[in-house]
C-alpha cells in the first residue's frame, strides 16, 4: 500500500537492495538484457514470451514490460526459455 506523497514501490526497494548487496539487477529483478550487434542482430535474455511476430514487428513480454522491435525481414533465429536471437534489419527498439 502506498501512502500519499511517497514513491516507494517494490521494484525500487529491490533495486536498492541489489545495489547494497552488489547483486546484478538482471538477477535480482529479472530485468531483460539486450545485446545488439549493429543493426542486424539482437539477443534478448530474461523474457516471458512473444506477443506478436511479423517480419516488421516483434513484440516481446518481459517481467518489467514490453519490448517492440521494428524493422524489415525480422526473424527469430532461435529461442529457449531464457534467451532469443532476432536477425534482420533493425530500425528501432521500443520499451513500454
Amino acid at each position: 500500500m502506498k501512502r500519499k506523497g511517497t514513491n516507494i514501490d517494490a521494484t525500487s526497494l529491490q533495486s536498492r537492495m541489489a545495489d547494497a548487496y552488489g547483486i546484478p539487477k538482471d538477477v535480482a529483478l529479472g530485468m531483460p538484457i539486450l545485446t545488439v550487434t549493429g543493426n542486424s542482430e539482437l539477443c534478448l535474455e530474461n523474457y516471458r514470451g512473444i506477443q506478436e511476430y511479423t517480419d516488421t514487428l516483434i513484440r516481446i513480454q518481459t517481467k518489467t514490460g514490453q519490448i517492440k522491435l521494428h524493422g524489415t525481414c525480422l526473424k527469430v533465429e532461435y529461442y529457449t526459455n531464457d534467451e532469443m536471437k532476432v536477425t534482420g534489419r533493425l530500425h528501432s527498439v521500443e520499451y513500454q
